[in-house]
């Protein structure tokens, strides 16, 4: 099975993280960063869960899950460790037409989760299409060295010359040629070495 690569825009939409233990909390952190309205479903939930909670970063239902939660969220998490709850939800979920990930349990997915590196506003994902997201972490880690924080300061560095030829360059092709001509030139090879 090959799985299709999709950045998702969640800034103001609803999504269920269904378990409150280390790898939900993971999992709702992500999902703050990426602006969603998340609420938690589950009887105990970490601390990290509960300041957020007490923040007003996320809503919390200390209960169990029960069949109909997952109606009118875009993007839901699995993270109970409970196989028969997993079945329920992942049942729900394509009935609903809901994106679902269970932890550990890829052929209950509708997405999977990259390993994710980021540096500003550049953000690059591995995947190893569900069979091994440690070997994916281990690429993470390896890249990390390669692609520093320099990076994320050259992106900010193109993507303003992009804006600044938007307004300059009428045609689309000098347009492109110039960029191209920027992000080959020494002055950013300098930014990504750090200098």
């Amino acid at each position: 099975m090959s799985y299709y690569p999709i950045f998702l825009d969640l800034r103001g939409r609803e999504c269920l993280v269904v378990g409150g233990d280390k790898i939900a909390t993971r999992k709702v952190e992500g999902l703050l960063r990426a602006g969603a309205k998340v609420t938690v479903i589950s009887l105990e939930i970490t601390e990290t869960l509960r300041a957020w909670e007490q923040q007003g970063k996320v809503r919390h239902l200390k209960r169990c899950y029960q069949k109909g939660d997952l109606k009118d969220h875009f993007l839901v998490y699995g993270a109970t460790g409970l196989r028969e709850v997993d079945d329920q939800m992942a049942a729900e979920a394509r009935s609903e037409g809901v994106l679902l990930n269970v932890v550990d349990h890829p052929t209950l997915c509708g997405f999977i989760n990259p390993a994710v590196l980021q540096r500003g506003n550049l953000t690059i994902a591995i995947s190893t299409g569900g069979k091994s997201p440690g070997f994916a972490r281990l690429v993470r880690q390896q890249l990390e060295d390669f692609v520093g924080p320099e990076y994320g300061v050259a992106l900010e560095a193109v993507g303003a010359k992009r804006n600044e030829l938007r307004q300059a360059c009428p045609d689309a092709e000098e347009r492109q040629r110039l960029l191209n001509e920027f992000m080959e030139s020494p002055a950013l090879d300098l930014i990504r070495r750090g200098r």
